[in-house]
């Protein structure tokens, strides 16, 4: 790298994104003085929106929080209710979320891997062109989708913010005939198109950057099963941890640069997401995803950032084939009738709990009083936890494309692409960094 480069990047305004935020990146005669994303979105206010609220409102208000996410809000809500409620739940119960989970968890990496992803692979500005060049690939990419919303939809009553979701259980239990209808649509449609859409990202494998950078990388794990419902903190760097010692792992903190909190834990900042989860679960992957993994050349400890959308596709195929067995089971044994478990008595309590959403761990924690009313609450989302890490990767990144020799359009792509790969919680926006050079 030349001590001569002077170099100014600069986004002022991402428009279309839930949430606003800036890149800003200055070299000065070879030497990076600034190097970050700036999170300017105003505060959500959740945590103090639910407090004096009954505790059978607050998964409902919580899903609010994430339209992409708004099933992962509403388990992990249940789930820290629950345990600071002491109501029991059914293994039914339980096999069910896990049904829903696996669900939104398809539906949203497939809109990450086709329609934030795909395009910079292919070499269009947006999903829309693809339409016309690849139809069929983009045709699949909408079946894929369309059955995982269909899931989501039978299982918790809507697409996005299920209505059938409960403290201590369901208030609506899917048939038998919806359950083998959705079993046989994965089987016979999801499988296939899995596997057509892991050949179609061989192909492109060569498009992602080379870079990597080593770091920490944080999920559940459960050692029963790959972490998405239940089980420990996973660090590469330090083993497991309780749940209940999560602000340990977090150790939230701010910066000038960011209303958003950064996270930080043996290291200057970690990654969560579909990689977190890969390189602290690979031994649990199910056979299919085993093999997908294999073939794309996912290994732990895998250290590129860009390589998040390929693990995703990876559990995409994990969730898929873990669903076919969850659903065989209920429908052998049948959907049993059940109410909601309503505890004999409210009593003061405290429960932090986490699950992992598409985009990573996410901890919700309540402190109620005897009258079931929350008085207290702590949400730590996955892109919080994540934007210590993209600021760590552009640190590294812009130096490494300097002496690529990249070119200003080619530099640019790249910085997308880093913030894309992360799958930042933006639901409305394929390509949001307009990068403008000043040299």
């Amino acid at each position: 790298m030349s001590k001569a480069t002077t170099l100014r990047i600069e986004v002022p305004y991402v428009t279309r994104v839930e949430g606003h935020g800036n890149i800003v990146i200055d070299m000065r005669e070879g030497k990076l003085v600034t190097s970050h994303l700036e999170v300017v979105e105003p505060p959500r206010y959740f945590e103090a929106m639910i407090k004096g609220f009954s505790y059978v409102d607050i998964a409902l208000i919580t899903s609010r929080i994430c339209g992409i996410c708004s099933v992962g809000h509403q388990m992990t809500s249940l789930k820290a209710t629950e345990k600071a409620l002491r109501i029991p739940v059914t293994d039914q119960t339980v096999v069910l979320r896990k049904l829903l989970t696996y669900g939104a968890t398809m539906q949203s990496h497939l809109l990450h891997i086709f329609f934030l992803a795909a395009p910079d692979l292919l070499g269009v500005p947006s999903v829309v062109p693809l339409a016309a060049s690849h139809p069929d690939v983009v045709k699949m990419a909408l079946r894929m989708k369309k059955l995982s919303n269909d899931i989501c939809d039978k299982l918790g009553g809507r697409t996005i913010h299920p209505n059938r979701l409960v403290p201590g259980g369901f208030t609506k239990l899917p048939s038998t005939a919806e359950l083998t209808w959705i079993r046989d649509m994965l089987a016979n449609q999801m499988v296939p198109d899995a596997k057509a859409s892991l050949e179609l990202l061989k192909t492109l494998a060569g498009k992602f950057p080379a870079f990597e950078r080593e770091t920490e990388y944080v999920g559940l794990r459960d050692a029963a099963e790959y972490g998405f419902y239940d089980g420990q903190i996973a660090s590469t760097d330090t083993g497991l941890a309780p749940v209940d010692d999560y602000l340990s792992i977090t150790n939230e903190f701010v910066v000038p640069h960011s209303t958003a909190k950064h996270c930080r834990h043996a290291r200057s900042s970690y990654f969560v997401g579909a990689l977190g989860r890969f390189n602290n679960n690979f031994d649990l992957l199910n056979p299919l995803a085993r093999k997908a993994a294999d073939e794309l050349g996912l290994k732990p400890i895998v250290k590129n950032p860009f390589l998040n959308s390929a693990a995703q596709l990876v559990e995409t195929f994990h969730v898929v084939e873990e669903s076919l067995k969850l659903l065989d089971q209920l429908i052998a044994r049948g959907v049993r009738e059940e109410k909601p478990v309503v505890p004999d008595k409210l009593r003061e309590g405290r429960g932090a709990e986490a699950t992992e959403v598409p985009r990573g761990i996410l901890f919700h924690d309540y402190t109620y009083d005897n009258r079931g009313q929350v008085v207290k609450a702590n949400c730590i989302i996955p892109t919080t936890q994540n934007t210590q890490s993209i600021d760590d990767d552009m640190k590294e990144l812009v130096p490494w494309m300097i002496n690529k020799g990249m070119t200003q359009e080619q530099m640019t792509l790249t910085l997308e692409m880093l913030v894309r790969a992360y799958d930042p919680c933006i639901s409305c926006s394929v390509h949001f960094l307009d990068v403008e050079f000043r040299k």
